[in-house]
């Protein structure tokens, strides 16, 4: 998969980094600019070496069999602080790498973790959104800002994450009686179309098969 080169420096202090997630989230569409969806891929990022090496794995599916069809891993030294917020300038020169990796370019990515569902609108999904303007989905399972109401107990009901009174995910009960999962935009998709795909993503259990088979991969 071509990667194009990074806009922004990796090697930013804390205080640049909120600085620039403020300015790349002007950049993040809320609209569905995405066409016929043939493969989504899931993304999850570990830690090993006691914090010191981040390992990515990526895999794509075919969408909607979620067979899979390609998969990487790449690990990086970890060169950013760990500080809430501010997790994808952690997570994602590894996320990067692993995707260079691919033979097949997804043309969705699920992202295990958040979107505009963040203090500044701008998490890991937002941020791998924009550096490779593909459509991308925030899914997390837990809650980073905001508030909501009790979500109905049956498969695929959702009630509105709210921060003050903007609206800025969806908490998704993606199996009856478990958990719901946390869903944003990150790039180029509307909320309803990425609670859409998600639910396609899922079959018998919580999370949706994408993060299912990137958490196989990375532990594996």
């Amino acid at each position: 998969m071509y990667i194009p080169p990074s806009p922004h420096d990796w090697g930013l202090s804390p205080q640049a980094a909120v600085a620039l997630q403020k300015t790349l989230s002007g950049r993040v569409e809320t609209q569905d600019r995405l066409g016929r969806i043939a493969t989504v891929a899931g993304v999850d990022v570990g830690f090993i070496d006691r914090g010191a090496t981040a390992r990515a794995a990526v895999v794509v599916l075919d969408h909607p069999g979620l067979q899979v069809r390609d998969q990487a891993l790449a690990r990086t030294p970890v060169t950013f602080p760990y500080r809430p917020g501010l997790l994808s300038f952690r997570e994602i020169p590894a996320v990067l790498q692993a995707l260079e990796k691919l033979r097949q370019a997804p043309g969705l990515i699920l992202c295990d973790g958040q979107g505009i569902a963040h203090p500044r609108r701008f998490g890991i999904a937002c941020h791998l959104g924009v550096l490779l303007d593909v459509p991308t989905i925030g899914v997390a399972k837990t809650r980073l800002v905001g508030r909501h109401e009790e979500v109905p107990e049956e498969k695929g009901a959702w009630a509105g994450l709210y921060d003050r009174d903007e609206l800025i995910g969806a908490v998704l009960r993606t199996r009856a009686g478990v958990k719901p999962l946390y869903v944003s935009i990150g790039h180029r998709i509307s909320l309803e179309r990425a609670i859409e795909y998600v639910m396609s993503c899922v079959t018998r259990y919580r999370l949706p098969e994408t993060t299912r088979a990137a958490h196989h991969l990375a532990s594996g």
